[in-house]
C-alpha cells in the first residue's frame, strides 16, 4: 500500500529525476516570454519511455502556476489537427478569461475560435458535423477561409494579443507530436514563425519520438531555427538512484548499494523501467533495507509485467509481415540498423519490404534514424524480440 513508485504511461514519478537541465530551460521561456523577449516554442524528443509526457505535463503545470494560458492535445496520424487545437485553445482562453477587464475582448476571441473550428474539414463534407460549446456567433472574415496555415495563423495572433492585455503568455503543448498530418505540422509551423517574427507570447511546446526534427525540417526548412529542441535520453545513475531512493526514504525505507547496482543494470536508466522494477522490488522485499537478493527475486516478475504491458501490447499490434521485419532488425543488433541489412536476412529485396517498414513507422514502432537507417522506438525492444518466438 505504501509502494511510491509509479509506472504508468504519462504518470509523474513520485521524484522527477534528471531532468533538471529541462526545467530550467523552460524556466528561462516562461521568463523571457514574461518580459516581452522573443522566444522560440520548444520541442522534446526520444525513445518510449523516457519521460517525455510527462515532463510535457510539468511544463503545463509551470505555465498555469504562472497564471498562463494552457491546452493540452494528442497528435492522431488520422485526424487533423483543427479540431483538437480549437478545444485546446478554448481551454486556455477560459483560464484567462476571468482576469480580463474587457469581457467583449474575450467574446470577440472566442467568435474566432468559432470561426476557425467550424471549418472543420470532416463537417464541410457533412461526415462529421460539429460545433464546439461557445455560446457567442462565429466571426466571419478571420480564421474561417479553409486553408488551415491561415487560419491557424490568425487564431494564434489573435489569442497571443488577449494574453498581452493580461501580462502572460499562452502555451499549446502537443504529445506525440510526429503523428500530426504533414499539412498540419506545416500549418504549425508557419503560424509558429508568424508568432516569432510578431514576438506574440503565444508558444507551442511539442513532444515526440527520435525522428520528430526531420519530420519538422521536410515541412518547413527554417523549422530548425523556430524551435528550441531537447533530446531525452536515460537517466545517468546518479539520477537513477535519486529516482529510487528519495520516494523510499520518505517511507523510512533504504537500498543496499548492492540493490541499487543490480536495478540499475536491469533498467539501464531508462526512467519507465526503473519505476517498474522498483515497485516489485519494493512489493517482494519484506523488510528494509531492500537488497540485491530482493532485486534477484523482482526482476523476472517485473520482465513478465513489462513483456506484456510495454512491449507485448506494442507486438501484438503488428502484422505477420511486420513481426517479421522486426525479428530480422532485431538479429542484426540493437543501434540503427541499416535496411539492405534486414533485406538481407530476411533474403529480400529492400523495395519488397517498403510497405512493412513503412507501416511500422506509422505504428510508432519504429523510426528512420537518418537515410538507410531504422531503429526500434521502444527501449530494449530487441531483447524483447530475441526472446520471442516467430
Amino acid at each position: 500500500m505504501r509502494n511510491p513508485y509509479a509506472p504508468g504511461a504519462g504518470q509523474r514519478p513520485p521524484e522527477l529525476a534528471g531532468r533538471d537541465r529541462e526545467l530550467q530551460q523552460f524556466e528561462v521561456v516562461l521568463e523571457r516570454v514574461a518580459r516581452g523577449r522573443p522566444e522560440r516554442s520548444m520541442v522534446l524528443t526520444g525513445l518510449r519511455g523516457v519521460g517525455k509526457t510527462v515532463l510535457l505535463n510539468t511544463f503545463k503545470s509551470m505555465a498555469m502556476q504562472r497564471l498562463w494560458g494552457t491546452g493540452k492535445i494528442e497528435a492522431r496520424p488520422e485526424q487533423s489537427i483543427r479540431r483538437p487545437v480549437s478545444a485546446a485553445m478554448h481551454m486556455a482562453i477560459r483560464e484567462l478569461a476571468p482576469r480580463h477587464r474587457a469581457p467583449e475582448r474575450i467574446e470577440e476571441f472566442l467568435g474566432v475560435l468559432k470561426a476557425f473550428a467550424m471549418r472543420d474539414p470532416a463537417a464541410a463534407k457533412g461526415t462529421s458535423h460539429w460545433s464546439p460549446a461557445i455560446d457567442v456567433p462565429a466571426t466571419r472574415g478571420r480564421a474561417d477561409s479553409g486553408d488551415l496555415e491561415i487560419d491557424l495563423t490568425e487564431l494564434f495572433v489573435d489569442a497571443a494579443s488577449v494574453a498581452t492585455d493580461l501580462g502572460v503568455g499562452v502555451a499549446l503543448f502537443i504529445d506525440e507530436m510526429q503523428d500530426v498530418q504533414p499539412p498540419d505540422i506545416s500549418a504549425l509551423c508557419a503560424a509558429c514563425h508568424e508568432l516569432s517574427q510578431s514576438g506574440g507570447p503565444l508558444i507551442v511546446v511539442g513532444a515526440g519520438l527520435p525522428h520528430l526534427p526531420s519530420v519538422l525540417s521536410a515541412s518547413k526548412s527554417y523549422s530548425e531555427r523556430l524551435f528550441r529542441y531537447a533530446r531525452i535520453d536515460r537517466l545517468d545513475r546518479d539520477a537513477a538512484d535519486l529516482a529510487l531512493i528519495a520516494p523510499a526514504e520518505r517511507e523510512e525505507v533504504e537500498f543496499t548499494p548492492e540493490a541499487l547496482d543490480a536495478l540499475y543494470e536491469a533498467a539501464d536508466g531508462y526512467p519507465y523501467f526503473v519505476q517498474a522494477y522498483g515497485k516489485v522490488a519494493w512489493d517482494v522485499a519484506p523488510k528494509s533495507p531492500i537488497t540485491v537478493e530482493d532485486v534477484k527475486v523482482a526482476s523476472p516478475e517485473a520482465e513478465e509485467e513489462l513483456a506484456v504491458g510495454f512491449f507485448g501490447s506494442r507486438y501484438e499490434r503488428a502484422t505477420p509481415a511486420e513481426r517479421e521485419y522486426m525479428h530480422a532488425m532485431a538479429s542484426v543488433g540493437d543501434e540503427p540498423v541499416p535496411t539492405s541489412e534486414v533485406a538481407e536476412r530476411l533474403g529480400r529485396k529492400p523495395s519488397s519490404l517498403s510497405p512493412a517498414r513503412d507501416s511500422l513507422i506509422k505504428k510508432g514502432l519504429i523510426f528512420s534514424a537518418e537515410r538507410g537507417l531504422i531503429a526500434f522506438t521502444v527501449p530494449h525492444f530487441g531483447r524483447f524480440l530475441r526472446a520471442q518466438p516467430l
